[in-house]
């Protein structure tokens, strides 16, 4: 089967935030950051959520204007389909968790079946707080128990959207703007 060209997604998408919405929104949820931080003595850990959360992740790392240590994780339930199943984890972060302040930073916020399983296995490893921030929160009623974000970006419409760090078939991650697909019936 051959996947379906990003080319012949952008024809059928429009844009719903552009790079000027995505910026403000980085620099909104840094200063919500700076005062939740504001009285921290150990640098919270920082965690991004691969691949998707990466551009994301590095805006507000950089807007943030304090100290994070980093690592990543890799988890997925997408896998380059556009449905997700099990969570599969690619890569766990290589930095102890026991005792620390963890910032898990993502691309969306959709059903949050991922986020759901990421925090909790953040919280079994023995993290003293874990809080969510990320880009997107997909606007519908199908989030799964449990699912949240204190650090919401921006807000998306329920189509499948893409661009800033969220895939289309594991194409556009880097396109500046957020787009829906909306493909012709």
């Amino acid at each position: 089967m051959t996947r379906p060209l990003l080319a012949d997604a952008l024809r059928d998408s429009r844009v719903i935030h552009d790079r000027a919405a995505i910026d403000a929104a980085i620099a909104r949820v840094a200063a919500e950051l700076r005062t939740v931080y504001a009285d921290v003595a150990e640098p919270p850990l920082f965690l991004t959520v691969m691949n998707g959360g990466m551009l994301f992740a590095t805006g507000l790392a950089l807007e943030a204007g304090f100290d994070f240590e980093f690592d990543y994780l890799h988890a997925t339930r997408y896998r380059g389909k556009t449905t997700g199943e099990t969570l599969v984890w690619l890569h766990r972060p290589q930095t102890a968790l026991k005792g620390r302040r963890v910032l898990v930073v993502d691309d969306i916020l959709d059903e949050g079946n991922t986020l759901v399983g990421i925090t909790q296995w953040c919280r079994d490893q023995g993290a003293s707080e874990v809080r969510v921030s990320v880009l997107c929160r997909k606007v519908h009623d199908r989030c799964a128990p449990d699912a949240k974000a204190e650090h919401i970006g921006l807000e998306v419409p329920d189509f499948y959207v893409y661009g800033y760090g969220m895939d289309f078939h594991e194409q556009g991650r880097n396109l500046p703007a957020i787009y829906a697909w909306e493909p012709k019936a």
